[in-house]
């Protein structure tokens, strides 16, 4: 079993290497870490104490536990999970837009460094693409596709169909709970147009302006969906 492990830890360190060369060379800061531990203490040196954090939905951020120290942290928080309505929570998402750093991940990145994210509201896309002075994003190794297309149809056919069962069995008032997809009934996108469709917004981002804006860290664990 040892020898099991250190070779899935060689072969992600390697395909690490390749693809952090790849976003760097797109303007990203990138960074390798083996485990969540490290990727977590990498995100909060980043993170200077008393600036305004938020965050979009990601189960990445939360079962890693970087959002529990945030939270515990000396920072000024803008937090949707703490709104009383869905009006004060829209409200919230969008001050989120003006933080100082933003913490995500992804859904997919190509091997020549191109990320990709499906969004309902298109509030964390928004976030990526453009307001936040600084954005944070733990990947992990999982989510590495061979090309932006296969990212792309990552996102789509598996991250999404997932995303929808774990919405639909949410007890949040907040939280959409899709009903009628193609995929939450059979598995499988069927590129639908429902009311429930949680692919409102594909978003690649392949280039990082300006130069450094968006840190990525990739872990050499498999992590969220």
């Amino acid at each position: 079993m040892q020898g099991k492990e250190n070779s899935i830890k060689a072969r992600n360190r390697l395909l690490a290497s390749k693809v952090i060369k790849n976003l760097q060379s797109r303007k990203f800061e990138a960074y390798y870490c083996d485990n969540a531990i490290e990727a977590v203490e990498k995100a909060l040196s980043f993170i200077p104490e008393h600036s305004s954090v938020s965050w979009g939905g990601s189960v990445t951020l939360e079962e890693i536990g970087l959002l529990n120290r945030v939270r515990q942290g000396s920072y000024m928080i803008t937090d949707r999970d703490k709104a009383q309505t869905m009006e004060e929570r829209y409200d919230l998402m969008r001050q989120s837009l003006l933080c100082d750093t933003y913490l995500t991940s992804f859904n997919a990145v190509s091997e020549d460094g191109i990320l990709v994210n499906i969004d309902s509201v298109g509030n964390r896309t928004a976030a990526i693409t453009f307001g936040p002075k600084s954005v944070i994003a733990i990947v992990g190794i999982n989510k590495v596709c061979k090309t932006a297309e296969d990212a792309v149809i990552r996102a789509r056919t598996y991250a999404a169909p997932i995303n929808v069962y774990r919405c639909s069995c949410s007890s949040s008032p907040f939280l959409h709970s899709p009903q009628k997809t193609p995929c939450l009934i059979n598995g499988a996108c069927g590129d639908c147009k429902t009311d429930d469709c949680i692919c409102s917004y594909i978003v690649q981002t392949r280039m990082c302006k300006p130069a450094g804006r968006i840190k990525v860290i990739l872990v050499g664990e498999s992590l969220g969906f």
